[in-house]
């Protein structure tokens, strides 16, 4: 049966000599498996460069739910990207988002809000000219939001550490060694409160950028299973310095 959806490609990866499978996050079924037969060739209908990691796509596809790999009748990137493959520092947030969202989402069922969500923040930063540094960090943040463990924020303003295993704030350190502490959780506190709209006005140096996103990157790995290492930070982390 045929459908209409939007789609968020993840990853690709080549199937014989001239086909791919790409996988992508959808609207309607989550994230799925396509075969996309003649990608590589020079004059296929959907080529490879139509399928790199975070380009939207609107899509009509064979849908069966027992099917592992599925079928795509047709494809158009829409809306295109316009900066971000060109652009060295939103290729690098694009790389290392994708690597996240990738772990993040793998086991998700179809979610129409976080699907907008993410479609929003690509296009977002796709027409964003400045102020990015903080990009990434607010995106981890407000993910968890639909993938169940966004920070509880009460007593955000007075507390002295957050708790990463149970995801709140305390006024006292926590048995486990898994907690930011000053300055570190005022800083996270302040993130908290912003938008993408305004993040560029929170001061943060590279070096609060580094040691944060990886207290993100821990946060996640205890409370998405199987979520494992993620090492496209290292490359952002050097673009961004």
């Amino acid at each position: 049966m045929l459908h209409k959806t939007r789609g968020i490609v993840f990853k690709t990866t080549d199937y014989g000599e001239s086909s791919v499978i790409v996988q992508v996050f959808t609207e309607k079924f989550g994230l799925q498996s396509y075969m996309v037969n003649g990608a590589k060739k020079p004059k296929a209908k959907i080529g490879r460069n139509m399928l790199q990691p975070l380009h939207l796509l609107d899509m009509v596809v064979y849908h069966k739910n027992t099917g592992n790999v599925q079928r795509i009748k047709e494809l158009k990137n829409s809306p295109q990207l316009q900066t971000i493959p060109y652009d060295v520092i939103k290729s690098s947030l694009a790389i290392f988002l994708n690597e996240v969202l990738y772990k993040a989402l793998k086991q998700q069922a179809a979610d129409e809000s976080s699907f907008d969500f993410v479609f929003s923040a690509i296009e977002w930063l796709d027409h964003q000219t400045e102020g990015l540094a903080n990009f990434h960090l607010l995106f981890l943040i407000q993910l968890t939001r639909y993938l169940g463990f966004y920070p509880d924020r009460y007593l955000a303003g007075e507390a002295d550490y957050f708790d990463l295993k149970n995801g709140v704030f305390c006024r006292y350190k926590p048995d486990s060694v898994l907690y930011l502490s000053p300055p570190y959780t005022q800083k996270f506190a302040a993130l908290l409160q912003c938008s993408f709209e305004n993040m560029a006005q929170l001061k943060l140096n590279n070096d609060d950028r580094r040691y944060l996103v990886q207290k993100l990157l821990e946060y996640y790995a205890l409370h998405v299973e199987g979520f494992g290492n993620v090492r496209s930070h290292e490359v952002l982390e050097e673009v961004l310095g």
